[in-house]
């Protein structure tokens, strides 16, 4: 199983960076994955270039790849102006439009203060929700007083425990939820019978 972290940081090291390691170590110890990262610094470039070009370079290519065949995502991404940053908006931009349908995501950010902690719920979500994945019902925010105090670990497992399990159930249905079998019976033949009945 394979499980993609999309890191939108833009400084070394990086709040946003720790947070998506510490997601993708709690979901990858529940679903057994192996944990590709996939850091949107590193691609910035290629990104614009795709977006006015519409050809990705070849590591964007790469990691557009990763996305796509991933069993289920990480996504975090700073706060810039109350909403999510553009680097990270930009790269789901040239992403195919139907690259994330019926995909598990974990949504998460950080900022300096706990007052953003809505754009979780304002921005992040009904992106993902427009892009028909599956988000997990427990986003996670991460501002600067919550590292090193309670609260912060419990969160983390809660969402990636709750990301594993989407992984490892679509996974196990291969990757779609199979409807119950049900028989077909023809018209002609069930109004037969039901004539047949009432002699």
């Amino acid at each position: 199983m394979k499980l993609v972290v999309v890191s939108a940081g833009l400084s070394v090291p990086s709040s946003t960076r720790l947070l998506a390691d510490r997601l993708a170590t709690a979901a990858a110890e529940r679903a057994a994955a192996e944990v590709e990262v996939v850091e949107l610094r590193d691609l910035a470039v290629e990104i614009a270039h795709n977006l006015t070009n519409g050809f990705p370079g070849r590591r964007l290519a790469a990691a557009l790849d990763a996305v796509t065949a991933a069993d289920g995502l990480i996504v975090v991404t700073p706060v810039f102006s109350a909403s999510y940053s553009g680097l990270f908006k930009s790269f789901f931009d040239v992403l195919e439009q139907d690259a994330l349908a019926g995909k598990p995501v974990l949504i998460a950010a950080t900022g300096g203060s706990a007052r953003h902690s809505l754009v979780l719920e304002h921005a992040l979500r009904p992106l993902f929700a427009y892009l028909r994945a599956v988000v997990v019902p427990t986003a996670v925010y991460a501002a600067s007083e919550d590292w090193g105090a309670q609260g912060l670990p419990e969160r983390v497992d809660r969402a990636a425990g709750e990301l594993s399990a989407l992984m490892t159930g679509l996974s196990a249905t291969g990757g779609e939820k199979r409807p119950e079998p049900f028989e077909v019976v023809p018209f002609a033949e069930r109004l037969a019978a039901l004539s047949g009945r009432g002699e």
